[in-house]
């Protein structure tokens, strides 16, 4: 909780600096406060909040997601100088709204109560409602905003209604009360419908199919570094999130919402997939990805083992180094070329060649090409899927990623192979944008070769 009071602090501290010179001083702020949240993560929770512990837990776990996800967010906030100057009259408001949502995904990495679960997610989305809309002239961004919100508030309900009868059932909004209830209690179909309701709610929250519909619309709409946010530390939360309810408060009842689950994989994997392959603009395109990573990040509910949250943790910050490292140069482009078409990047290898190498290789990274970090994260996975005796599933997910090669190779293929027709900018990337895509490049690799590097980084 130490960790969650630091950025809350620095949230409003970012907010309030809009009064002076417009927020130019936001993003600085934003970024120390990072910092220093970061570091006292390192630290063992103050006995003060142990009294909380029944709402709010910063377990070992807790710990591991909160350092990605601050990690990720500091990232994103480097970038943020150059993809937030069309946005300096109320800079300080994006910054603080992601530092908020930033909060509500910490509370989630902590719940121990449905009420703290549904306290955490609304925390988290509300600021991204308001952020989808942040391009106030670009009506994309007004129906990202629009959109994002009412489907959001449908899922809201199936929560509510999924949290009511789980209550009703267990008489209990306490994780572990629920778990003991569910196994001594595995046909209390109320329980069950309650359990399948939060399901779908946080299933739309990591764009799962059938509930991704929502995904590429928003992240076209909304601007380039808020779909970034979006698509890393949002599903980082999101994510964990739903690990931690299904396979606690509801692992007693697996049997009854563990095919499900598979179906919503299944669905995902090739929808996403063959959808990604028909786009013409990049955004959409990286939409498509990301739900389809939702399919490859869900087998994680499949053989279940101790390093289940380990191999999660890793996948999760591959997928969200190489989410940055697109977005690196899709936000310099759209700058330059108010577009983001797959033509739009054409010739950018002779341009920014640093700016279309990060990009390459995070994409090679999610498309789990060997001496990557996304190569090793989807092995974990597909290891512990095999153990389990899941191999079907697998299968559809290898047959995901092959299909997924092609859609990235577009962009790869246009960055360095189309000749360079209209980049007549003088504007360089900034020395910020270079030294993120070292440390991306890096990273990714490193990763792919020594993967014991994640643990080292982050204490484990």
């Amino acid at each position: 909780m130490s960790v969650l009071i630091v950025l809350f602090l620095t949230a409003i501290l970012v907010l309030f600096s809009g009064v002076f010179e417009k927020g130019k001083y936001a993003r600085y702020i934003g970024i120390l406060g990072l910092v220093v949240g970061l570091v006292v993560s390192f630290f063992p929770e103050c006995e003060f909040f142990a009294q909380y512990k029944s709402m709010y837990d910063y377990s070992y776990n807790a710990a591991l997601f909160t350092k990605v996800s601050i990690v990720v967010t500091t990232l994103l906030f480097f970038l943020g100088g150059f993809a937030f100057s069309n946005h300096r009259s109320h800079q300080s408001e994006l910054y603080a709204l992601m530092l908020f949502a930033l909060c509500g995904g910490i509370v989630l990495f902590g719940f121990q109560n449905l009420v703290t679960l549904f306290i955490g997610i609304e925390i988290l989305s509300i600021p991204l409602y308001v952020m989808a809309g942040a391009n106030k002239t670009d009506l994309r961004s007004t129906e990202a905003s629009m959109k994002y919100f009412l489907m959001g508030a449908f899922a809201t309900g199936f929560l509510l209604f999924g949290v009511a009868l789980v209550y009703g059932s267990a008489g209990s909004f306490d994780l572990y009360a629920i778990h003991d209830f569910a196994y001594n209690n595995p046909k209390n179909l109320m329980l069950i419908m309650g359990a399948i309701l939060m399901l779908a709610a946080l299933a739309f929250k990591v764009s799962l199919a059938p509930f991704h519909m929502w995904s590429p619309d928003v992240y076209q709409g909304s601007p380039s570094l808020i779909t970034a946010f979006m698509a890393s530390v949002v599903k980082i939360s999101g994510f964990f999130a739903l690990f931690k309810l299904m396979t606690i408060a509801f692992g007693g009842i697996a049997g009854d919402w563990i095919n499900i689950l598979g179906v919503f994989i299944i669905l995902t994997l090739l929808l996403a997939n063959v959808m990604g392959l028909v786009q013409t603009n990049a955004k959409r395109m990286l939409a498509y990805s990301s739900v389809s990573h939702a399919g490859y990040i869900s087998l994680i509910f499949f053989g279940i083992n101790n390093f289940s949250t380990y191999i999660l943790g890793y996948y999760l910050f591959a997928y969200s180094l190489a989410t940055v490292g697109v977005f690196i140069s899709l936000i310099w482009v759209e700058k330059i070329k108010k577009e983001t078409s797959f033509a739009a990047f054409n010739g950018l290898g002779k341009k920014e060649p640093l700016l279309a190498v990060v990009s390459t290789i995070s994409m090679l990274s999610m498309a789990g090409i060997p001496l990557t970090a996304g190569f090793i994260g989807k092995l974990g996975i597909f290891n512990q899927a095999i153990a389990g005796h899941y191999e079907f599933l697998v299968l559809i997910a290898v047959l995901g990623s092959a299909l997924s090669i092609a859609y990235y190779l577009r962009l790869i293929i246009a960055m360095f192979f189309y000749k360079e027709d209209n980049f007549h900018n003088t504007e360089k990337a900034s020395i910020t944008y270079n030294i993120v895509s070292v440390a991306i490049i890096l990273a990714l690799v490193s990763m792919g070769i020594v993967p014991d590097i994640f643990a080292k980084i982050f204490g484990l």
